[in-house]
């Protein structure tokens, strides 16, 4: 089945590579035959070698400018063939040394724009062919065309024509109804998904017409709005047709010049096509590019020998491959095959298919190239997308292929040179424990683009401060930006009495990591404090578990400074529940605060005894009960009490009655209806740490006499575990 989809694909192909491929022959200035070589080549031999099943190669309408250039410069179409060859051996080469990697550095929405602007050219290069004007070839696809005129100057002619009655009926009646047909069948459901593709349909009415128009003398169509493919009435004759390289011209330097030319824009065009094709294949595959490029070498290897033109990835033909549902790369093999078979022995047949029809199959393609949906989803992509692709689309057609992709890059390079300009860093004020800090974070690679901002960023820093400059995540450092970061250091940071603290730098930058701020509890920081200020500081902590901003800590070296004593500023006393943990929910490193984790949160004389330890001993200023919402031991104590027997049942740990009866005095209204549970269980839940708020300074004389000298203070918070939010009780 796939290999029958394939079959009808390379027939369409073929149908649509034929004049393509004499189009761009006559625009290149070079003979018809030598565009046809070229399809055959880039469909059997290129089709064979290439790791892309979608791509489909031939002659390139963006070649033939260079194409006819270098023919004029070097005198002769058989010195040109030379170039061709030797181009091909240039192309082999970039693809053993890995050349194909460029093909990642192309922007999206310049891909984007180069799809679109194929669509649009077609579109309006193919207008004039399908109401019968034929005066330049199907395959011209330049701003400036050979008649002199330009793609909208031609446009505009073609229309006067129509409207002074110089018109073609017969291609025009073919060529409109030929579009209606396609439009129809797009529309229609069941011929839409039948196998039989609607361009291979639209050819053959194309050819029927013709004939029925030729056999009542009515509107017949002349010669030069057919397919025109040289006829050779011998075997001796068709051989006659191919070209060798005057290899008399080795020794010409302007043959290398044009070698080289030809594989760069050729290699070029191919790795932006094979890019292209990629994105719009339904199997969204992969295609290898150096694969590519050694397979387009060969190409033109062959191509210079037996006289066709430079062969390279085509988008045109790659996209009508692709709506016609090839399945594989067979389809451009067979394109080829067809175009050998009958350019060799059936002709007379390909001469009468109407130009017009062809042109139809054309538009259709454009229009799926640069479809509403595309144009939409760009415009929704902010303005570092649209502009690339916009002026991408207006530069390829108003200039060339290769011209305004360039154009489009520089753009959108100009766009990534802004971003990198102003966002390269990331940078933040972090509130230590004792100090703020500013932390400069650096990107996954900092390059001399990013050393302006770096610069700026650091001249920020206040005199006096304390600046860190984060570099964990990044994988490389450009010398200019470690350069800057070393002066900064020695010299500016120095005499402006700056702290500067590094981390995470390689041990090849010769920058040593170093802190310069505290960042844990010291005894000197604990005794400063006061409990009101601690406070504070969890609250702040909270802010920044909140926002997602937790500050840059040093977990080793806490651990190693903590190791001899610790010198808490807070205990928390909360649940046992897994999602309540202080040191996230209050941003806090190792040592800053001591832990009481018991069921529901209550008093008993051991959490008392560790309350006492915390602060009379280890200095701790405040005390902290965390409670938290749909809290298990809470709701237990709730539902167990609305029903004595059931109570009885369900306690089975035999240890657990002394916690469930201090909830139980937080317990105190009457039982809930279930509807309003979830909710009562939350309040008991708040009213039982507010009783353990009170409880605690009851129960222990040492803790209230802190309390009452100012060294201590107890507060109570709720911490919703739906929401990660705090309520501080009063």
């Amino acid at each position: 089945m796939e290999f029958r989809r394939d079959i009808v694909a390379g027939l369409v192909v073929f149908l649509v590579a034929l004049p393509l491929c004499l189009g761009v022959a006559l625009a290149s200035n070079a003979p018809p035959f030598a565009g046809l070589v070229a399809g055959i080549i880039g469909g059997i031999l290129v089709g064979f070698a290439s790791g892309s099943q979608t791509s489909v190669s031939g002659p390139a309408a963006g070649l033939a400018a260079v194409v006819a250039a270098q023919i004029l410069s070097l005198g002769s179409f058989e010195a040109f063939l030379l170039a061709v060859m030797l181009a091909g051996f240039i192309q082999i080469g970039l693809g053993y040394l890995r050349m194909g990697f460029i093909a990642a550095f192309f922007p999206s929405s310049v891909i984007k724009g180069l799809l679109a602007a194929i669509g649009v050219l077609l579109i309006l290069k193919q207008i004039p062919h399908v109401v019968g004007r034929d005066t330049d070839p199907v395959g011209e696809m330049a701003f400036q065309q050979p008649d002199k005129e330009n793609t909208f100057s031609e446009l505009l002619n073609t229309f006067d024509d129509l409207w002074q009655g110089d018109v073609a009926y017969g291609t025009v009646t073919i060529g409109i109804s030929s579009l209606l047909l396609l439009y129809v069948w797009g529309k229609w459901k069941r011929l839409k998904h039948s196998p039989v593709p609607s361009s291979l349909v639209v050819v053959l009415f194309g050819v029927g017409a013709n004939l029925l128009l030729r056999h009542f003398g009515l509107w017949v169509i002349e010669p030069s709005h057919l397919v025109q493919v040289d006829i050779a009435n011998s075997p001796t004759e068709f051989f006659q047709l191919f070209k060798t390289p005057d290899f008399s011209q080795w020794s010409n330097r302007a043959i290398y010049i044009a070698a080289i030319t030809i594989a760069i824009v050729a290699s070029l065009e191919t790795l932006l096509n094979l890019e292209a094709v990629d994105k719009i294949d339904p199997l969204q595959r992969t295609s290898p590019p150096n694969r590519e490029l050694i397979a387009q070498g060969l190409g033109n290897i062959v191509a210079g020998l037996i006289g066709g033109l430079p062969v390279t990835s085509v988008i045109v033909r790659s996209s009508v491959n692709i709506n016609a549902g090839n399945k594989s790369k067979a389809s451009a093999i067979i394109h080829g095959a067809l175009l050998l078979i009958c350019v060799a022995l059936l002709p007379h047949w390909l001469n009468l298919i109407p130009k017009s029809c062809l042109a139809a199959i054309l538009i259709f393609t454009g229009y799926k190239l640069a479809s509403p949906k595309l144009i939409r989803e760009m415009t929704k992509a902010g303005y570092p997308q649209f502009v690339p692709f916009l002026v991408t689309v207006l530069a390829i057609v108003f200039t060339d292929l290769l011209i305004g992709v360039i154009i489009g890059l520089a753009i959108s390079v100009g766009f990534i040179l802004q971003s990198n300009f102003r966002r390269p860093i990331r940078c933040v004020v972090e509130k230590h424990l004792n100090n703020e800090v500013v932390r400069i974070e650096l990107a996954n690679t900092v390059s001399f683009l990013n050393r302006a901002a770096l610069d700026r960023a650091l001249n920020d820093v206040p005199s006096g401060g304390h600046v860190l400059i984060d570099a964990e995540t990044t994988d490389y450092i450009d010398p200019d930006v470690l350069a800057l970061i070393r002066d900064y250091t020695n010299v500016a940071a120095p005499t402006r009495s700056i702290a500067v603290s590094l981390v995470g730098f390689r041990t090849e930058y010769k920058l040593h990591n170093r802190t310069h701020y505290i960042d844990y509890s010291t005894r000197e920081l604990q005794n400063e404090l006061t409990p009101q200020q601690v406070l504070n500081i969890l609250k702040d902590g909270y802010e920044r578990f909140r926002s997602g901003e937790n500050l840059t800590r040093d977990i080793h070296r806490q651990i190693r400074a903590t190791a001899s004593g610790q010198h808490p500023l807070a205990v928390i006393l909360s649940c046992i529940d897994s999602r309540t943990p202080a040191e996230m929910i209050f941003d806090l490193g190792v040592g800053d605060i001591l832990n009481v984790r018991i069921a529901g949160n209550v008093t008993t004389e051991e959490v008392i005894g560790s309350l006492e330890y915390s602060c009379a001993v280890a200095g701790a200023k405040l005390i902290l009960v965390m409670g938290h919402t749909r809290c298990g031991a809470v709701g237990a104590t709730v539902v167990w009490s609305r029903d004595t027997q059931k109570s009885q049942d369900q306690i089975v740990c035999e240890h657990l009655q002394g916690i469930v009866r201090e909830i139980q005095h937080s317990n105190e209204t009457a039982p809930q209806p279930d509807e309003v549970l979830a909710v009562y269980i939350d309040e008991v839940a708040r009213r039982n740490v507010e009783r353990t708020v009170l409880q605690i300074c009851e129960q222990s004389q040492t803790l209230n006499r802190l309390k009452e000298e100012g060294r201590m203070n107890v507060v109570g918070a709720m911490y919703d575990v739906a929401t990660g939010t705090i309520a501080f009780l009063p």
